[in-house]
């Protein structure tokens, strides 16, 4: 079982979903900093100086914090976008990789291929 264990965390993938983990962590306090501190601030002062972290709703003893709730959505596209980003950006380089190691003549018959589909 320990063998096993080991042979399961020494794979790349696992190492590879800690380090991206770690790194999302990291990312998310960057994220959340620069809505809280830059974005919401500033769409504040465009609708009126509104500060949506003190928007709060009060019913009887319960208080819905929904201007968090806005502020938590604005994190989620920021972050969202940027994961969309930066994987168009690592699939697109690893696609120009993959057309510069194809072989020529590889290449020309998958075009004779293609042509014969038509």
């Amino acid at each position: 079982m320990l063998k096993e264990f080991k042979s399961f965390i020494s794979r790349g993938n696992v190492i590879d979903l800690a380090v991206g983990v770690v790194m999302g962590g990291a990312f998310s306090a960057i994220v959340t900093s620069l809505v809280n501190d830059i974005i919401m601030p500033f769409v504040g002062v465009l609708i009126g100086g509104i500060d949506f972290s003190q928007m709060t709703l009060k019913i009887n003893d319960a208080t819905i914090n929904y201007g968090l709730f806005i502020q938590n959505i604005v994190n989620f596209l920021i972050i969202a976008l940027s994961i969309f980003i930066f994987i168009k950006f690592i699939n697109k380089k690893a696609n120009k990789k993959k057309e510069e190691k194809i072989d020529p003549q590889i290449k020309l018959l998958e075009e004779i291929r293609d042509e014969l589909k038509k």
